[in-house]
This record gives structure tokens, C-alpha cells and sequence, in this order.
């Protein structure tokens, strides 16, 4: 990678993020359980607030990312997000956790998209799916070491720590991405004040963008569509565990903890064979696969059964992320990319949102185990027209 120090630094400050990320959400949801005594609610509060603040910001927040330096937006964003992260150890109420939570979610809303144009921008077209890899690995690798380091954190410390060192490395990564070059930003307008009339233009501009690409919006669906289905039954995989399985919260623990070894060897070999394997086949064929595992957690009986889709499951996801990154990036222009990716988030969680609750609500009614195995047959099928429309195109040409 020819500009490996840029992309070391930016994968040390963001995967040193994603561990603070981790570290937190154990923290948080013990600090929450013990204020409300075990209130339900309040746990599902928690798990709705990010999804609340991306549907308020990111019909608007694209624009303002498109027309920004985004290393300067990304380093304020953490700042912002580390700052408030210090008031939560202070909160005497649910409803203030809940308030300073939701503002660091409007924060975190811009910090996204504004990471996908960064990338964009400063790493090599040749090296982005290696890159993407690598990153992935780092998420990984925070999303095996962070609970435990977190539990040992409580232990020791109590949550207050934990809170605290996640606001740390919202400033670490503030600091390492400071250190990173600025990139070219969308010419004659960084200044222009965000008017309803920017907006229904930049809504116009992003909608032509998907008009005249129609094999980008198919692909785009036909991964989204299997990826959200899989986000929503994912939701029921701890009920599925513990009723159906019959397993132990240890041994649930146990799952959780080889899912992110899974999706650390994942994204290991993903970077490994980056250079000799197409992101076509990260993206269609790893995705197919990730939605045969879902099928086959579901349809098991046993607890080596369960595991062993797991690992798998976590593996196969990791080059389905890399592929999908690599692939937008090759298709959205830069100049539009913040646009197009937060337009993007925000229907993605409005139909995850509306497909977790119709899950749910089926599962009730319907059977647990049925309900998830029709909808992973569903996304098996998405997978299968994703794989045949990825690899089926001349490999010298653009999908788009």
C-alpha cells in the first residue's frame, strides 16, 4: 500500500475507537440496569436512541459532509462525542443518560459517511479492498477483546471507567486522524449555508445518480435487503439460545466470543488475499454464504451446531463488509458520496427498524424458529440474485 502510513494511522485511530465502542456498551448497559433495576424498557430505550437520531440527521447530513473538509468534520465529531461522553458518569437519571446519549448519536451521524468519502479520497483505488480488510480485521479484533476487557474494567474500576476510557478514544482518534492530510472537498460551495433548497437539490442530485445507474440501485438493494434481514433476525438470536437451545449464558458468552474470532480470520485472510481475489466475490458469493449460515444457526439443535455457524457466520460476514465497502467506493463519485451514503442510512433504518418489530411481533404469534428460518431463506434467495448479478457482468467493466 503505497501510502501505508496514512492508512495505519487512520486504522489505529478508528479500530482504537471501535475498542472504546465496545468497552462502553458493556459499561453502559450495566450502569443502566442497575439505575432502572432491570427495567426492560429502559434497555430497549437504549438500543432505539442511535437508530432515532440517524433518521433525524441524515436526510441533511450528507450535504453538509459533501461540502466539508471531512478530516477537520471527523475530528470534531470525536471531540464532540468524547466531551459528552464525560457528562454520563455524572447522570442522576435515566432521561439525561438518555439525552446525552442521543446528542452523541446526532454527532456520530456525520462521522460515518464522512469516513466512507475520507477512505474515498486517501487511499488508492488499487489498495481499497485490502485496506477495507484491514479495517475490518480491526473492528473485529475490538468486537473479541472489548467485552472481555471491559469486564475486567468494571471489575476493577466500575463502569464509570469504562465510560471514561471511551471518552478517550473518541480523543485519541480525534488526534491520530489530525495528524492525517486534508483531501479535496466539493469546490465553491464549503461555505454555503444548508437551505431547503440545497437540500431538495442535493435529494435531486443523489436521486439522478440512482436513475441513471440502475445496476448499482440492484446490487445496492439486492445486499442491503439480505443484510437488514439478517440485522432483524439477529435480534432473536439470545431467545433463540436460551428457549430453544436450552444453553447457558456462558455458553451463549462462549458463541459470542467465537462469532469474533470467526470474523477476526475473516477479515485476516480477506486482506491476505485482497490482491488475488476479486471484491466481486467478497461481495456475492460471501454474502450468499452469510445468509445460508443464518439459515443453518436457526436450524440447529445443538450447541456445537450453533457455534459452528457462528464461526462461520462471522468469517463469511467480514468479506461480505469488505466487498461491499470496496464496491461503493468504486461506484458512488466521491463528490457525491456523503450524499448518497447517508440517504442511504437513513432508509436503511427506517426498514430496520419496521422489519425487527414485524420480526418480533411474528415470532410471537407465528414461532421463533419459523419465522427466522423463512426470513433467512428470504435472504438466501437475495443472495443468490446478488451473486449472479455480481459475477455474472464482464469483470473489465464497471457495475454501475
Amino acid at each position: 500500500m503505497k501510502s501505508w502510513k496514512h492508512a495505519a494511522l487512520l486504522v489505529g485511530g478508528l479500530g482504537f475507537s471501535h475498542l472504546g465502542n465496545w468497552i462502553y456498551f458493556v459499561a453502559i448497559n450495566i450502569a443502566l440496569l442497575e439505575l432502572t433495576d432491570g427495567s426492560a424498557a429502559a434497555m430497549a430505550g437504549l438500543f432505539v436512541i442511535r437508530p432515532i437520531a440517524l433518521l433525524l440527521t441524515n436526510f441533511w447530513s450528507g450535504s453538509i459532509v459533501d461540502r466539508t473538509d471531512v478530516r477537520k468534520l471527523m475530528v470534531l465529531t470525536d471531540v464532540v462525542r468524547g466531551t459528552l461522553m464525560l457528562f454520563i458518569p455524572f447522570a442522576s437519571s435515566v432521561w439525561l443518560i438518555f439525552g446525552l446519549l442521543f446528542l452523541i448519536s446526532l454527532a456520530g451521524s456525520f462521522f460515518g459517511p464522512s469516513q466512507s468519502v475520507y477512505i474515498t479520497k486517501l487511499i488508492p483505488a488499487e489498495d481499497r479492498q485490502r485496506f477495507n480488510s484491514i479495517l475490518g480485521m480491526s473492528s473485529s479484533g475490538a468486537f473479541l477483546l472489548g467485552p472481555a476487557l471491559s469486564g475486567l474494567l468494571i471489575y476493577r474500576f466500575g463502569t464509570d471507567f469504562s465510560i471514561y476510557f471511551n471518552a478517550a478514544t473518541f480523543f485519541v482518534c480525534a488526534l491520530m486522524i489530525s495528524l492525517l492530510p486534508a483531501v479535496p472537498r466539493l469546490e465553491g460551495t464549503a461555505r454555503e449555508p444548508v437551505t431547503l433548497r440545497m437540500l431538495r437539490a442535493d435529494w435531486g442530485a443523489v436521486r439522478s445518480f440512482v436513475l441513471t445507474a440502475p445496476s448499482f440501485l440492484a446490487i445496492y438493494l439486492l445486499f442491503q435487503s439480505s443484510v437488514i434481514i439478517g440485522y432483524s433476525i439477529d435480534s432473536q438470536e439470545l431467545t433463540y439460545i436460551k428457549q430453544h437451545l436450552r444453553l447457558s449464558t456462558e455458553q451463549y458468552g462462549f458463541i459470542v466470543s467465537v462469532t469474533g474470532i470467526g470474523a477476526l480470520a475473516g477479515s485476516f485472510t480477506a486482506a491476505l488475499l485482497a490482491k488475488r481475489i476479486s471484491w466481486r466475490w467478497y461481495l456475492g458469493p460471501a454474502t450468499l454464504l452469510t445468509c445460508v449460515l443464518y439459515f443453518l444457526f436457526y436450524l440447529s439443535h445443538t450447541f456445537f451446531l450453533a457455534a459452528a455457524a457462528f464461526v462461520l457466520l462471522g468469517f463469511f460476514m467480514s468479506y461480505a463488509g469488505a466487498g461491499y465497502a470496496t464496491w461503493f467506493q468504486k461506484q458512488v463519485p466521491a463528490d457525491k458520496m456523503g450524499r448518497v451514503a447517508s440517504l442511504a442510512d437513513a432508509a436503511q433504518g427506517a426498514l430496520q427498524i419496521g422489519l425487527t418489530l414485524a420480526v418480533g411481533g411474528l415470532a410471537d404469534g407465528l414461532g421463533l424458529q419459523a419465522v427466522c428460518l423463512f426470513f433467512s431463506a428470504a435472504a438466501i434467495v437475495l443472495g443468490l440474485f446478488l451473486s449472479i448479478k455480481v459475477l455474472g457482468q464482464n469483470p473489465s467493466k464497471p457495475i454501475a
